[in-house]
């Protein structure tokens, strides 16, 4: 499980560059549309020509989307010397394609594929890199690129004898990556086609599965937030071809300006109803901190207001709700249980109204590929959606508070006249023994706030001998850690603010640091 996690939270690297790219690409077919923007948008004016040429900057992404899970997971997944395990990764990539690309080009009737008709005319068939191959999506990049961290991983260090020295290190993970490439390159080719069928067969069934499947979707997708699993959901239908072989993401970008001129109704041009997690993001989260406020106690209300509201502004507009769901995750966990409920039947209830699209972030992504491109020709949908999802948040603001009042759920500031301050093992120690904390120990400095939390939660962690591994995510640090006993409560973790949390697992560690995650591990890798 432990393995898993780290797989997961190893995918979001790639996906936290999609959310840019994606409101580029928005932005740009709602500047270039002649219904909304009149004639100024016409083909062939200077402004077309501006916001032609920046939406080819926003396919970079979605166009090369295997070369970027290639170079991402190792990032993460390498247990050293990251930068050398990414080159190989990438260089591996290309050599399994040429094979492929040799293969079919070599025994096209024993594997039913003949590139010489061209590209544009096969199906199941791209270039990647100027490469014509098989078209394995991202599973494809995945699978080759976590053999060749595996590679890294076991034999990136082996000593080999000197007169052999200068194949050590990146070149002996290349040359047995090389090698190994020519059976996986044979399998795949075998096998690949009759992936294909079953995702086609896949996509019928999910389709047929109507409400049903939209419901369980985003319930799994909410519930598993906990875990870290959720990527496992929603990625595959994202960026995968879970739903559509090019994923949904592409597949909705690239029609946009179609489904933007078109009167037909929205969810019969795209009959998609995943990925609309958005909406429990923006609308649950309104609900709740509205209930998390009105539940307490009013000469705290303003303290509660500061904390509550940076991290209800972050869910709803940026789509990151993990600092607003772990405030009552741990302490209340039916509360988070009624959450996906609730919020995978809102959802379930807009699609029946006609509501689909790219709404996977927040308010930021759901407006910029969603509502402003299509409100001229599909306003009632997403009127529609709006009102249902005022509605959930008034269902969530209601149930919640009086859950947390009735059970007198402890959140922060619901203990009129206590401390707002979290004392760790530290302060107790100290204060045990006669002495404050701030009395025993020096004042540090550190060139950052980042490099600040790091040796916070590195100490809090167990110190570096207690650290096995680190990688994060959209928000968190996920740590292995060697003896879980030495990792301290989560009181210390959120002392001051420091962090939003932790979750324990085991030996699995999660520190819910928030968006500023990537430049606190860099931190806490180099004390390591």
């Amino acid at each position: 499980m432990d393995a898993i996690k780290r797989f997961g939270s190893a995918m979001i690297v790639p996906v936290l560059l999609f959310a840019f790219f994606g409101i580029i690409l928005g932005l740009a077919t709602l500047f270039n549309n002649e219904v909304i923007m009149g004639s100024i948008a016409a083909e062939g004016t200077m402004w077309s020509s501006i916001w032609t040429l920046i939406e080819s900057g926003g396919w970079t992404i979605f166009d090369h989307m295997e070369l970027l899970f290639v170079v991402g997971l190792p990032i993460s997944l390498a247990k050293k010397a990251a930068a050398h395990a990414t080159l190989a990764a990438m260089v591996i990539y290309l050599v399994f394609n040429n094979y492929i690309n040799a293969i079919l080009t070599l025994w096209p009737d024993a594997f039913g594929v003949d590139l010489s008709q061209g590209v544009e005319n096969l199906t199941g068939v791209k270039e990647i890199a100027g490469i014509a191959t098989l078209d394995t999506n991202v599973i494809g990049a995945i699978v080759i690129s976590s053999i060749v961290v595996w590679i890294h991983n076991r034999f990136y260090s082996t000593k080999l004898p000197e007169m052999l020295g200068i194949f050590q290190g990146l070149s002996f993970v290349v040359i047995i990556g090389f090698f190994l490439m020519i059976p996986i390159a044979f399998l795949v080719a075998f096998i690949w086609p009759y992936v294909q069928q079953a995702i086609g067969s896949l996509q019928g069934i999910m389709t047929s599965a109507g409400y049903f499947g939209v419901w369980l979707y985003h319930f799994l997708e909410r519930i598993l937030i906990p875990t870290g699993l959720h990527h496992f959901v929603n990625i595959p239908f994202e960026f995968g071809p879970a739903a559509v072989s090019e994923g949904l993401r592409v597949h909705w970008i690239s029609n946009l300006t179609e489904f933007s001129g078109s009167t037909e109704p929205l969810n019969e041009l795209y009959p998609y109803g995943f990925l609309l997690h958005g909406n429990i993001k923006m609308f649950g989260s309104l609900g709740i901190a509205l209930a998390m406020y009105y539940a307490t106690p009013k000469e705290n209300r303003k303290k509660v207001l500061a904390l509550v509201l940076p991290v209800t502004l972050t869910a709803i507009f940026a789509g990151i709700t993990e600092p607003l769901e772990f405030t009552f995750l741990f302490i209340a966990p039916y509360l988070f249980a009624l959450h996906a409920l609730l919020g995978a039947t809102m959802v379930t209830v807009m699609n029946m109204f006609g509501v689909v699209g790219m709404m996977g972030g927040g308010l930021i992504e759901t407006a910029s590929l969603n509502w402003i491109p299509l409100f001229g020709n599909h306003s009632g949908v997403y009127v529609a959606e709006i009102i249902i999802g005022l509605i959930f948040s008034a269902i969530y603001f209601v149930l919640f508070r009086w859950l947390i009042i009735k059970f007198d759920i402890p959140l922060p500031g619901r203990k009129s006249g206590t401390s707002d301050k979290l004392y760790t093992k530290a302060d107790y120690k100290a204060a045990k023994a006669g002495n404050t904390s701030e009395d025993t120990t020096e004042e540090e400095s550190f060139e950052s706030e980042f490099e600040e939390k790091a040796v916070y939660y590195l100490r809090g962690l167990g110190g570096k001998e207690n650290i096995k591994d680190v990688t994060n995510c959209a928000t968190r640090l996920r740590v292995t850690v060697n003896d879980p006993e030495l990792v301290e409560d989560a009181s210390y973790f959120t002392h001051n603010q420091m962090a939003h949390g932790i979750a324990k697992s085991g030996k699995s560690m999660q520190v819910i640091v928030g968006l500023s995650v990537p430049q606190v591990r860099e931190y806490f890798e180099s004390k390591l």
